[in-house]
């Protein structure tokens, strides 16, 4: 009897927080459609479960995030509306991580290329390993980043910035990707887990819908202009001052006391 395979992605439940391992190791965690379908159905499960208060996302194994798109699946593609496809396919994906609700902290390790890079740029916060690499090679391959790439980096690090990682392919290590602002923090590979489950639970401390409303405000406010931002800033504020949440987060500060959160 064959010993049973192994699911794409990998869930592990500490408390509040929720570890998504991408779990191809034997070829780098490449994003093929089914570890896409895979990643997606448990990030919709888990941004439903109220006991859910934040979400990480890693690769398996030492040596990477994700190394990219499956090159395999790549080739098969036959037609523009085959490729529009599948590129709309990985975009659906980041895109779902952009608009849960709980916060998502990507914890790189190792590579992050080309898929990798684009999945890791989709996360709240980015946490990269010492030997973290990222890079969009897909210019070596006749391609050009399809799940987000050439939109992403132009909205994290400047269109300069955007433009030498797309057209050069060349990899930056984790001190440059800290440097030009693409992750927010750099641990000892042994310390990455770790570090995310650190903050992760920092984060699932707190009012889980001012954690939420917070989210959607930065989000949606990155693509408006000022005025419209602060006016969707101030509803998502108002809209926390009827919650219970506010009157017992205010409450317990006024009582020096600790708050008891309910999410409602």
């Amino acid at each position: 009897m064959n010993p049973p395979t192994a699911p794409p992605v990998a869930v592990e439940r500490d408390g509040a927080v929720a570890v998504l391992s991408l779990n191809r190791p034997q070829v780098l965690n490449a994003l093929n459609a089914e570890l896409l379908a895979k990643l997606s159905s448990e990030l919709k499960t888990l941004d439903a479960d109220a006991t859910v208060r934040a979400v990480i996302i890693t690769g398996a194994g030492s040596k990477a995030f994700a190394a990219g798109a499956d090159i395999s699946e790549l080739n098969a593609l036959r037609s523009p509306f085959q490729g529009a496809t599948k590129a709309r396919n990985g975009q659906a994906v980041t895109l779902q991580i952009e608009r849960m609700k709980k916060p998502v902290i990507m914890a790189v390790n190792g590579f992050a290329l080309g898929g990798g890079c684009e999945l890791a740029m989709a996360g709240d916060i980015l946490i990269a390993s010492d030997n973290a690499r990222f890079g969009q090679p897909e210019v070596n391959l006749g391609l050009m980043p399809g799940f987000g790439g050439s939109q992403r980096t132009t909205r994290l690090v400047g269109k300069g910035m955007a433009m030498y990682m797309c057209l050069t392919a060349e990899t930056i290590d984790a001190q440059e990707a800290l440097r030009i602002g693409l992750v927010q923090k750099v641990v000892p590979q042994a310390q990455l887990l770790d570090e995310a489950k650190r903050i992760a639970n920092v984060i699932a401390a707190k009012a889980p819908l001012a954690i939420e409303g917070t989210k959607r405000a930065i989000n949606a406010g990155a693509h408006l202009s000022i005025a419209d931002a602060l006016e969707l800033e101030s509803i998502e504020f108002g809209t926390l001052v009827g919650t219970r949440d506010f009157k017992e987060g205010t409450s317990a500060f006024l009582e020096k006391r600790k708050p008891d959160w309910s999410g409602n």
